[in-house]
């Protein structure tokens, strides 16, 4: 090969060698610019029940972008502040009310309910003077937005011209009237436990005579008697303005405590005793295989988003528990049955994953 020749290729291959380093250099460049995408972490959408350890008498309103929640503490009256329900447990917690050592209203506060009407709170709430036999309705208001303020007063007992024993107090509008349900006593003694109804011409003041809609009748209401028990009232309603009424039956102290239903009839008085009808059997009761024994004492509130319904309940976890403290608060979405009237199913079973109320 002549010099020529064989510095021609010389130079050819320190060009071939250059070209290959650049484009191995460049290849690693791209590689180690190139962004690996993260593998997707899916968010926690799911809670299990109980939301928590104890809270018998469970009660939540929903006001802007918040939710109140209370319950039977026995001693005082408190209201936790979330904008999950889901996430109760870490709720912002405050203690608005104690009562005095002696007293109409010293002694076992029981199913406080927390309303906002015509531009105020008020919390309802039955109390007694260290007896159970003086049990009446009681209420506080305060005139601040925020319900977790200070500015809370004691306005006094909220009762009919019968003032007699009343407790599980419960307000709600239905045709620009206001109304109160409880349960009481017909008479004088401890034998039987009713639901009552009154209209109220103002958040503190019934307006008439109680009027009875419903008494302990079937075998499944009576169950742990004496007292025969119905209590626990409360208001819901569906989309097309039907009007109903759950409330507790039996003893609370027994593993049969359960829900039963009343219905207004179409255009019916809610003031008139024959316009309610009565379920003939319970609509929610004990689901033994998921830890929830004796369910009872619900309320109700919409989804964040406002496209769920969901009740909220009490429930023990094992059997014999009866009325103490291990009543636990929990939730379940519900829907709605073809008539109109309201699907509970059954109690969801503890500590399993459920998905969160739709906008949480």
């Amino acid at each position: 090969m002549s010099s020529s020749a064989l510095l021609t290729r010389k130079i050819f291959m320190v060009k071939y060698c250059i070209l290959i380093l650049c484009l191995f250099n460049c290849s690693c460049k791209r590689e180690s610019n190139t962004q690996i995408t993260p593998p997707v972490v899916v968010s926690d959408t799911g809670f299990t029940n109980p939301l928590l350890s104890s809270g018998p008498d469970p009660w939540v309103v929903q006001k802007d972008t918040n939710y109140y929640f209370t319950h039977t503490t026995g001693i005082n009256l408190v209201i936790y502040k979330t904008s999950k329900m889901s996430d109760l447990k870490n709720a912002v917690i405050k203690t608005i009310w104690s009562p005095p050592s002696s007293g109409a209203y010293s002694h076992d506060i029981w199913a406080p309910e927390l309303h906002y009407l015509q531009n105020k709170w008020y919390m309802y709430f039955a109390a007694d003077s260290g007896s159970n036999n003086s049990h009446r309705v009681f209420v506080l208001e305060n005139d601040s937005a925020d319900p977790m303020s200070d500015n809370w007063s004691l306005k006094g007992k909220v009762t009919d011209v019968s003032d007699k024993w009343a407790i599980d107090p419960s307000v709600f509008e239905y045709k620009n009237q206001l109304y109160m349900l409880w349960s009481g006593w017909p008479g004088n003694t401890n034998g039987e436990q009713d639901i009552y109804i009154a209209k109220m011409s103002d958040p503190l003041t019934i307006s008439s005579d109680r009027v009875l809609i419903s008494s302990p009748t079937y075998d499944w209401e009576k169950i742990g008697a004496p007292p025969t028990v119905n209590e626990g009232p409360e208001m819901l309603m569906n989309s097309k303005g039907n009007l109903f009424i759950t409330y507790s039956a039996s003893g609370c102290w027994t593993d049969n405590y359960c829900l039963g239903l009343l219905s207004l009839k179409e255009n019916g008085d809610p003031m008139n005793t024959l316009d309610w009808n009565k379920t003939a059997t319970p609509i929610f009761s004990t689901f033994a295989a998921g830890g929830a024994f004796s369910p009872g004492h619900n309320s109700f509130f919409k989804s964040r988003d406002g496209t769920e319904d969901w009740i909220l309940y009490h429930a023990n976890s094992t059997a014999g528990q009866g009325c103490g403290n291990s009543r636990s608060p929990r939730m379940q979405k519900f829907t709605w049955n073809i008539d109109g009237t309201p699907n509970f199913g059954s109690p969801v079973s503890i500590n399993v994953t459920l998905k969160k109320p739709s906008g949480e």
